[in-house]
């Protein structure tokens, strides 16, 4: 059998980077401060100015940057939260571990993304929030968000944990929901995690912009939210053993931040080369039956490259996929709304019932070579063939 090919290859890119990222880890180290501190300091302000927002907060991972972003916006318990069925738990967990409800609403099927045409039905006296997830790298369909969110006055939080370094272009896959030309050209161009009142970034380690364990990042414009999280990262303090609240020990580590501080200058780089992988696949794909190419937009960056595979083949094609060397995952093969924790509490999000059981995603890297992908793509044309009834 050939050499088997991963789902995601983090060793190509290291070797790059090598030497910045030891002489990084290395200054640190002789340092003496580990949490917190200058290179924390220089990383916020590195990646507020790529984003393009006021503040950035480094925090310990993508769920607490969403838990605490919740808290910051003000969400309460006994406050709703409408958000998307489709996507990992951490999204609809972080609603739960506020003490709030989250409303799923249904996503659009060719972006994977929350249909912002199905938002104001779900709407009550409630409603607090809305959390869009820009799932895959795919940036949701942010003009139509925020103009429904100005309408009800509801705050915005961005799930950005896929999607570093992505561009909201204004062209939003499948929506049917029209929205203000004003508001689309003033939002068009923007990075996501600048459009909302606030954004919650993951930095684990296979992320576009991943990290050598867990951290995270809180963005947001908004003086009065940046100055709760940072109190909220710090066990609720303001002055030392001064508690004022019940926060999280949630602090991002110099270590972490250094080795992102080192990637942060590549970033545009690695998306474009992924997007590059992107098209490269849709044009291999193009002849192969059953297969749904996921649609290339300007400002999507494919943390990962899914497509949805028709008639009922999905579970065999990767087991063939498997059996042959190819790495291949399913994300996320039951919705949020469906996973035993929320059982029976929610009725059924029948487009993301159906992508769930469909959607596969391929081997992507920056520096995958399109003889891979080429071996990738007719692997994948032998299984459809296979697994034709």
């Amino acid at each position: 059998m050939s050499q088997r090919v991963p789902i995601l290859d983090l060793k190509p890119q290291y070797q790059v980077i090598k030497a910045e990222i030891k002489a990084a880890i290395d200054r640190v180290l002789e340092s003496g401060q580990f949490i917190l501190g200058p290179e924390v300091q220089q990383f916020e302000a590195a990646a507020a100015d790529y984003l393009g927002v006021k503040h950035a907060i480094g925090v310990n991972s993508g769920t607490d940057a969403l838990i605490i972003s919740l808290r910051a916006l003000g969400v309460e318990p006994g406050d709703e939260v409408i958000t998307t069925p489709f996507s990992f738990f951490a999204t609809a967990e972080s609603i739960s571990s506020v003490e709030a409800k989250p409303v799923f609403v249904d996503i659009e099927a060719a972006s994977f993304n929350l249909d912002p045409a199905q938002i104001r039905a779900q709407i009550t006296d409630k409603t607090k929030a809305i959390l869009p997830v820009h799932l895959f790298g795919n940036p949701a369909a942010m003009a139509q968000i925020q103009a429904i969110a100005a309408e009800y006055h509801l705050k915005v939080l961005e799930d950005c944990a896929q999607s570093f370094g992505a561009v909201y272009q204004g062209d939003c896959i499948g929506c049917q929901q029209q929205c203000d030309d004003g508001l689309r050209s003033r939002l068009t161009g923007q990075r996501i995690g600048a459009i909302g009142d606030a954004g919650a970034f993951s930095f684990f380690p296979t992320k576009n912009l991943g990290a050598y364990g867990d951290a995270g990042l809180i963005t947001t414009n908004d003086d009065a939210v940046a100055a709760m999280a940072r109190q909220l990262r710090v066990h609720g303090e303001k002055k030392r053993y001064h508690n004022e609240m019940l926060g999280y020990n949630s602090r991002l580590d110099a270590l972490q931040a250094a080795i992102l501080g080192v990637k942060l200058p590549y970033i545009d780089q690695w998306n474009q080369q992924r997007r590059q992988v992107a098209e490269t696949y849709n044009r291999l794909l193009e002849p192969v039956p059953n297969i749904v190419a996921p649609t290339i937009t300007a400002g999507h960056v494919f943390h990962q490259y899914t497509v949805r595979v028709l008639g009922r083949q999905r579970d065999a094609v990767k087991a063939y996929l498997a059996d042959h060397g190819i790495g291949a995952m399913i994300y996320y093969p039951i919705p949020q709304d469906r996973l035993p924790v929320y059982d029976g509490q929610f009725a059924t999000c029948a487009t993301s019932e159906q992508v769930a059981s469909e959607v596969l995603s391929l081997p992507i890297w920056p520096e995958i070579d399109e003889a891979t992908q080429v071996r990738v793509v007719s692997t994948l044309k032998d299984a459809i063939a296979q697994s034709q009834p």
